[in-house]
């Protein structure tokens, strides 16, 4: 088996960041509760994510892109559920890896969090402090990302980043 990435690492803290949000520790006003089910198992899994709520929409993405197992698991069923602090909803998952629109979403967490996603976008995807538009887009090409729409809402996703703060 190869040298553990920083996924791998991460993966090994999800069980312990789960179990401290459900009690309303951590981050919890950036991280949601993403629960899929398992592709090959049936089962659910649990992810922390960050992500961005637009509205009636909540945004979260894909560092390691398409090879996470939970955009994986939205390609086989796009049904999850989400937590979100105390609430708690289904939702349908609508899987993009456009990176026009992603590096879209990435400008809008810049403007959210402007030293946390700036540095993590530096650490993790090498990307200089002083970037363009188009570094952005190029980086997004190996992203992926996920809009939530909630069951029970009437929201149309019409609307991208125009319609944004």
């Amino acid at each position: 088996m190869g040298a553990k990435t920083i996924y791998h690492r991460m993966k090994s803290l999800n069980t312990r960041m789960i179990a401290n949000y459900q009690r309303g520790i951590g981050p919890t006003q950036v991280v949601l509760l993403l629960t899929t089910v398992g592709r090959r198992s049936g089962q659910p899994r649990v992810t922390p994510l960050q992500f961005e709520e637009v509205g009636d929409v909540i945004y979260i993405a894909s560092a390691r892109g398409k090879d996470a197992d939970w955009f994986k698991n939205i390609i086989a069923n796009p049904n999850v559920h989400v937590q979100i602090r105390d609430r708690k909803f289904d939702a349908r998952a609508e899987p993009v890896t456009d990176p026009v629109r992603i590096a879209e979403f990435l400008e809008l967490r810049l403007r959210r969090h402007p030293v946390m996603v700036r540095m993590i976008m530096h650490l993790f995807d090498g990307l200089p402090f002083r970037f363009s538009h188009a570094d952005l887009e190029a980086m997004s090409a190996g992203k992926a990302m996920v809009i939530l729409h909630r069951v029970d809402s009437n929201f149309q996703h019409a609307h991208w980043v125009s319609d944004w703060e």
